[in-house]
C-alpha cells in the first residue's frame, strides 16, 4: 500500500476508535443510555433521515417536490438539499427503520473517517513525510473541537470538514494541470452533499491555493493558468450542484424569518482556551486539535529546516484567518453574509484544517529542533496562562490535562528529533516510541475533550430519546388510521420531537426546518397555534375549526413525554379520535374568496374565515390574580393583562378567568405568552388540563388548547397556574358551537370534491358538475404552485387567506395543481450548461491525451515545482 493510503486507513481507524471510546466512556448512545439526540440533531435531523428512509423504500406521502407530512405539505427539496444531500445519508436504507438512531450514528462516524483519511491525504500529497505522522494530524483534524462541540451532532455540517481537503487537493491538480473533470465532480459533489459548509471550504481552498501558488517556482503565466483551472473546476462544480442549491436559496427566501442576531465577538481568553483539550464553552470558537498539532504549528515559525517563505506564508494564513473569526465584516464573509442564530463560529473547522496543515509542514521537512521547540513550549505556556483567564470555558482538569498533553509532546517530539541524528543505532527505535507516546497523547486527548463535550451538551441543552416504545406505539396507531388522501391522520399534540410526521407517520401542521415557509407560519399563528424556534417549529393545533378546515379526519393522543420529565396520569396509552371531515379540495361560494390581509388579531374569528362559517362564541371575561384583584395592563410586543408567578404551585387561590358561554360550548383558551396550566374548574372539565409553555424574548408561543366544556349554568371558571410572568391577551377564551361546527363540515362535503389522488407535486380534484366559487385545497399556499380549472392552462396559484386556491366558472369538473419549487427550472438549466461544458471537457482532454500519446515528445505541458527545502 502506497504511504497516502497507509495514512489515510490509519487516520480512519485512529478516529473511529477515539470517537467510539469517548461515548464508551461519557456512556452515551449507542454505548450507554443516554441519548445523544440534543437540540437539532433529534428535532431535525434524525426525522428527515427518517422521512429519506420512507422514501428510499416507497412509504413516504409524497417525493422529491412535496412532503404531505409535514406543515400541511411543504417544499421538500429546500429540505433535501439543506439536510439529508449528502452521499452518506443514502446508507439509511440498509438500516431497519426503528434503528434510525444508529444509522445516523454509524453515518456520523463514516463521515469523521472519511475526513480524516482526507487530510491525511492531502498533507502527503502537499508534501512528503512519514505516512503515519500524516495520520495522525488527519485524526486530530477529524475530531478537532469544532467537531466534537457543534458537528458531532449536526451531521450534515460534517460533509464541509471532508470537503476541506479534497477541495483543496483540487487546487493541488489544478497546480499540477491534472484531473479538470475529476475536480469539478469533487467541488461539484461538495456543494451538493452541504452547501453551508462547503461554501466556507471553498474559500478557505481558495485561500489556500493562493498561498500555495505564492511559494511555488511556477513562472507567472503558469501561475496564472493554475488559478485558472481551478476557477474552472470550481464553476463547472458549482454548476452541476445548481439545480439543489438554488432550490434552496429561494426555500430560503420564503421561509419564515428568523430572529436578527448581531455579533459579539468572544474575548482573547476564551478563543485561546479553546485550543486546549476538554475546554467547552458554546458561543465561543472551537479550535482544539491536539497539542501535537497545536505544538508543531506554534515551532514552524522558528523551525530553520522550513524555508522562510513557506513559514511566514502559512503562519501568516493561520493568523489572518483565526483574526478574521474575530471581525464583524470578515465573519459575515465566511456565514455568507447572515450571522447564525445558533453557534456563531460554524467556521471554525477552517482554522482548525490550517493548523493541521502548517503542523504538517512543520513536520514534513524533518523534526523541529529543541531551538524551535522551546519557542512552541514557551507560546504554549503563554496559550495555557491566558486560558486561565477564561470563565466558563475550562474545566476542574482542563489546565492540569493539557499541561500533562504538552510535556508528553514535547518528549514525543525530542525523540523524533533525535531519532534523525547522525551515527544513532537506535533511531527507529526512538522514532516508534516517539510515535506511540504522540499518538496515545492524541488519541487521549480527543477521546476525553469528545466524552467532556457529550456531557455537558446535555446538561444545558434540550434532548430526545431515541426511537423507542412511545414512537413505535405513535406510529403504530398512525398507521391504523391512516386514510391518506381521504383524510389526514394528526400524530397529535403530544410531540416527542418537533418533527413527529416524519419520525411516527401522518400528515400534521409540525414541521421544523430552516426553511419553513413563511406563509405556513403566519397562517398557522393567526389561527392560535404555537412554535418553538423563533416561528419555525409551529405545532400541531388540537382544535376541531382547524381539523375540519384542513381535513383532519384522523387524530393520535399520546401522553406526555415521560423523556421531557413530564409524568402522564393514564401511563403509556395511545388513543386515536376519529371526526367526520370534508375533503381536501372544497369549494367555497363565489363571495368567500379573499386574501391572507383579512386576517384580524383574534386567532377564534381567523379559524371562522377559513371554515366559512360563524360557529365561535368570544364572550367577555373577567381576569383576577390570586389575590383576586384585577391585573395590570401589558403593553407592546405582548399587549393583554399580566399576571406574576404562582408562589407556589399549591396555592389555594390561583389567577382565575371567568365568563359565561351557552351550555354544552367547548371552552378554548388561547394565551400564547402564557406559561403554565391552565384548568376548567368542574366535572365539565373532563380531566383536561392545558399546558401552556412560552418563553419571553419570544422563541416559542403556547398554542390554542380545549379545556372542556360549559356546565349548564352557562357560568365557567378557569384556574390559572403561572410558572412565570405570564399575559393573557384580551379574546383570550372562544367557545366552540358543535353542531354550528357540524353543520358547517357537511355543506363543505357536500359541495366539496367528490375524489381526489395526490401524486408527490401533483393535486387533482374532481368536482360536483357546475361548481362556481373558489375551490380551496387544504395546504398553504407556498411559492410554486400553479392550478388549472378543466382544461384551463395553469396559471400561479390564488390564496384563500394562506390555502391554495382555484377560481370556478361552473364550467370546470376538475382542478389540477402542480407544484415547481422555485429556482428548480434556473438551476436545471445551468446545471445542464454546466455537465456539457464539461463532457466537452473531457473529450477534449482526451484527445489530447490520444495525440500526446503518438507523439515522440513526451514532456508535460505544466511543470510543477514546489518550493523545496534550504
Amino acid at each position: 500500500m502506497k504511504p497516502s493510503g497507509k495514512a489515510a486507513l490509519f487516520a480512519a481507524v485512529l478516529t473511529v476508535t477515539a470517537f467510539c471510546a469517548a461515548d464508551v466512556v461519557a456512556r452515551s448512545y449507542p454505548f450507554g443510555p443516554r441519548t445523544r439526540s440534543v437540540n437539532d440533531l433529534g428535532n431535525q435531523y434524525v426525522p428527515f433521515h427518517a422521512h429519506l428512509w420512507d422514501l428510499l423504500h416507497g412509504r413516504a406521502d409524497g417525493g422529491l417536490l412535496v412532503n404531505w407530512q409535514s406543515g400541511f405539505g411543504s417544499s421538500f427539496l429546500p429540505d433535501l438539499g439543506t439536510y439529508v444531500s449528502s452521499p452518506f445519508a443514502l446508507l439509511v436504507a440498509v438500516f431497519p427503520r426503528d434503528g434510525i438512531d444508529l444509522a445516523v450514528y454509524v453515518i456520523t462516524v463514516l463521515k469523521l473517517a472519511s475526513a480524516g483519511a482526507a487530510m491525511a491525504w492531502l498533507l502527503l500529497v502537499m508534501r512528503p513525510g512519514r505516512w503515519w505522522a500524516a495520520g495522525l494530524l488527519g485524526m486530530s483534524y477529524a475530531l478537532c473541537g469544532w467537531t466534537l462541540a457543534y458537528a458531532a451532532f449536526n451531521p450534515m455540517w460534517l460533509d464541509g470538514l471532508i470537503a476541506l481537503p479534497l477541495l483543496c487537493l483540487v487546487g493541488e491538480w489544478a497546480l499540477r494541470g491534472r484531473r479538470p473533470v475529476i475536480g469539478a465532480l469533487v467541488v461539484g459533489l461538495a456543494w451538493i452533499a452541504n452547501f453551508y459548509t462547503a461554501y466556507m471550504a471553498t474559500l478557505a481552498a481558495g485561500l489556500v491555493l493562493l498561498l500555495r501558488l505564492l511559494l511555488s517556482d511556477l513562472p507567472r503565466r503558469q501561475r496564472f493558468a493554475a488559478a485558472g483551472r481551478a476557477a474552472g473546476s470550481t464553476v463547472l462544480g458549482l454548476g452541476l450542484a445548481a439545480p439543489l442549491v438554488t432550490v434552496v436559496y429561494f426555500g430560503t427566501r420564503h421561509a419564515y424569518p428568523g430572529a436578527v442576531r448581531q455579533f459579539v465577538p468572544s474575548t482573547t481568553e476564551d478563543v485561546v482556551a479553546r485550543l486546549l483539550p476538554t475546554a467547552y464553552r458554546y458561543g465561543s470558537p472551537a479550535l482544539f486539535v491536539g497539542t501535537t498539532a497545536l505544538l508543531l504549528a506554534l515551532a514552524l515559525p522558528f523551525h530553520r529546516a522550513v524555508p522562510g517563505r513557506v513559514r511566514a506564508g502559512w503562519t501568516l494564513l493561520v493568523l489572518v484567518v483565526t483574526l478574521s473569526m474575530q471581525w464583524g465584516p470578515t465573519h459575515l464573509l465566511w456565514h455568507a453574509f447572515a450571522t447564525p442564530q445558533g453557534s456563531a463560529y460554524r467556521q471554525a473547522f477552517v482554522v482548525c484544517g490550517l493548523l493541521v496543515i502548517a503542523a504538517w509542514h512543520a513536520l514534513s521537512y524533518g523534526p523541529p529542533g529543541p531551538r524551535a521547540l522551546t519557542a512552541a513550549a514557551l507560546l504554549l505556556a503563554l496559550i495555557i496562562a491566558l486560558a486561565s483567564g477564561s470563565t466558563g470555558t475550562l474545566r476542574a482538569f482542563t489546565l492540569p490535562l493539557a499541561v500533562l498533553a504538552a510535556v508528553a509532546v514535547h518528549g514525543g517530539l525530542v525523540l523524533l528529533w533525535r531519532s534523525k541524528g547522525p551515527g544513532r543505532q537506535n533511531g527507529r527505535r526512538l522514532a516508534a516510541f516517539a510515535a506511540v507516546l504522540l499518538v496515545c497523547t492524541q488519541f487521549g486527548e480527543a477521546a476525553a475533550t469528545s466524552a467532556v463535550d457529550t456531557r455537558l451538551r446535555l446538561a444545558h441543552m434540550d434532548d430526545y430519546a431515541p426511537w423507542g416504545t412511545r414512537q413505535q406505539r405513535q406510529s403504530e396507531a398512525v398507521d391504523r388510521a391512516d386514510g391518506w388522501p381521504r383524510y389526514r391522520t394528526e400524530p397529535g399534540r403530544e410531540q416527542t420531537v418537533g418533527n413527529d410526521p416524519l419520525m411516527v407517520g401522518g400528515q400534521g401542521a409540525q414541521y421544523y426546518s430552516s426553511v419553513t415557509s413563511d406563509v405556513l407560519g403566519r397562517m398557522l399563528i393567526a389561527l392560535g397555534d404555537g412554535y418553538t424556534s423563533r416561528g419555525r417549529s409551529p405545532q400541531s393545533l388540537d382544535n376541531a375549526v382547524t381539523d375540519a378546515v384542513f381535513s383532519v379526519g384522523a387524530r393520535v393522543h399520546s401522553p406526555p413525554d415521560p423523556h421531557q420529565n413530564w409524568h402522564p396520569q393514564d401511563g403509556s396509552r395511545v388513543t386515536v379520535t376519529r371526526q367526520d371531515a370534508p375533503p381536501l379540495v372544497t369549494v367555497r361560494p363565489p363571495d368567500g374568496r379573499s386574501g391572507a390581509s383579512r386576517f384580524g388579531p383574534s386567532p377564534y374569528r381567523n379559524q371562522e374565515l377559513l371554515l366559512g362559517s360563524r360557529v365561535y362564541t368570544v364572550p367577555r371575561v373577567t381576569v383576577r390574580t390570586a389575590a383576586g384583584k384585577p391585573p395590570s395592563r401589558s403593553d407592546g410586543a405582548r399587549p393583554g393583562l399580566r399576571l406574576g408567578r404562582l408562589p407556589q404551585a399549591s396555592a389555594e387561590r390561583k389567577p382565575t378567568i371567568t365568563g359565561s358561554c351557552r351550555a354544552g360550548e367547548e371552552v378554548y383558551l388561547w394565551a400564547p405568552h402564557f406559561q403554565g396550566t391552565a384548568r376548567l374548574v368542574g366535572a365539565s372539565a373532563h380531566g383536561l388540563t392545558g399546558r401552556f409553555r412560552s418563553d419571553y424574548p419570544v422563541t416559542k408561543i403556547a398554542a390554542m388548547q380545549r379545556l372542556g366544556t360549559v356546565s349548564a349554568s352557562g357560568r365557567f371558571r378557569i384556574d390559572l397556574s403561572p410558572t412565570r410572568t405570564s399575559v393573557v391577551p384580551d379574546g383570550a377564551v372562544g367557545c366552540l358551537d358543535t353542531a354550528r361546527l357540524h353543520s358547517a363540515v357537511e355543506r363543505l362535503k357536500a359541495t366539496g370534491a367528490t375524489r381526489v389522488s395526490v401524486s408527490d407535486g401533483t393535486v387533482r380534484a374532481e368536482l360536483p358538475a357546475g361548481s362556481m366559487g373558489t375551490a380551496v385545497l387544504a395546504a398553504p399556499r407556498i411559492a410554486g404552485w400553479r392550478c388549472a380549472a378543466g382544461d384551463d392552462p395553469a396559471v400561479p396559484a390564488q390564496s384563500f387567506h394562506g390555502l391554495i386556491a382555484v377560481p370556478l366558472d361552473g364550467s370546470a369538473s376538475s382542478v389540477t395543481c402542480t407544484f415547481h419549487p422555485p429556482g428548480l427550472r434556473l438551476g436545471a438549466v445551468v446545471g445542464v450548461t454546466s455537465l456539457t461544458a464539461l463532457i466537452l471537457l473531457a473529450v477534449a482532454g482526451a484527445v489530447r491525451r490520444r495525440r500526446r500519446a503518438g507523439d515522440d515528445d513526451t514532456t508535460p505541458l505544466t511543470t510543477f515545482r514546489p518550493l523545496t527545502s534550504v
